[in-house]
């Protein structure tokens, strides 16, 4: 049983019904995968046009396979399923939001995941982009600061299958020391610099995505690379507006 009919059978938290088979459940099951191949669509499109800006033209065919297995509409609240697979953020609750879809599949292709890697999340929020990587990496270690939403989304990924993420209940500005070093780290928040936890804990090779900017306003959407000898090499991506990131500085 695959992930989305396994979930249909089981979020019942989201509004879903039991799946029956001939039931109108199996016709939304089927809508939604529709829907997604239609996101898919517009996120290669979208990468398509930025591809000068961001030195991705295309996202690898493995990222955009993440992108139309996970089933994104059980990721945002009950209200919003209808708009779950639009090109633009939705609101979680808490001042969060589940990011643009197009910016998740950029972030997730630009730190280049392999299947042998570990992977740093700061923001977990619904769990949504832990999701999509935990579809191409050995494990994911999500760090998020809202109480509600660690325990929401760490149920949620329990009940959709997904046994290679751990969500931790933390302060994203100091990582996950314990479970350094890390082969990707993938921020969902805008900070106000590059936290040096993070940066400590990023492998040798490793890659880093990062909003950096002031709250509420404008900031640069920046990939950091550690070098094989340690030092750090910057650049910037895109202009992007993420909510900000909270806790220590």
């Amino acid at each position: 049983m695959d992930a989305e009919r396994r979930a249909v059978l089981a979020y019942l938290g989201a509004g879903i019904v039991t799946l029956i088979p001939g039931s109108g459940a199996m016709a939304a099951e089927d809508r939604h995968l529709q829907l997604r191949m239609q996101m898919v669509a517009e996120i290669a499109e979208m990468a398509r046009r930025t591809g000068t800006q961001t030195g991705r033209a295309a996202f690898s065919d493995a990222v955009m396979e993440a992108m139309r297995k996970v089933p994104r509409h059980l990721f945002v609240p009950a209200s919003d399923i209808d708009s779950a697979y639009r090109n633009h953020p939705l609101p979680i609750g808490s001042g969060q939001t589940i990011s643009q879809p197009y910016i998740v599949a950029l972030t997730t292709d630009l730190v280049e995941p392999r299947k042998h890697h570990r992977v740093l999340e700061i923001g977990t929020g619904s769990g949504y982009q832990a999701a999509v990587l935990a579809e191409l990496v050995e494990q994911v270690y999500s760090v998020e600061i809202v109480a509600s939403l660690a325990r929401e989304a760490s149920e949620r990924l329990r009940r959709l299958g997904y046994r290679n993420i751990e969500v931790r209940l933390s302060d994203g500005h100091v990582g996950w020391a314990q479970a350094a070093p890390f082969d990707a780290i993938v921020v969902t928040a805008a900070a106000t610099h590059v936290p040096p936890a993070l940066v400590e804990q990023l492998k040798p090779g490793g890659r880093m995505v990062i909003p950096v900017g002031p709250q509420h306003r404008t900031q640069e959407f920046t990939l950091v690379e550690k070098r094989a000898d340690g030092t750090i090499d910057k650049r910037v991506v895109l202009p992007v507006r993420f909510v900000p990131m909270t806790g220590g500085a």
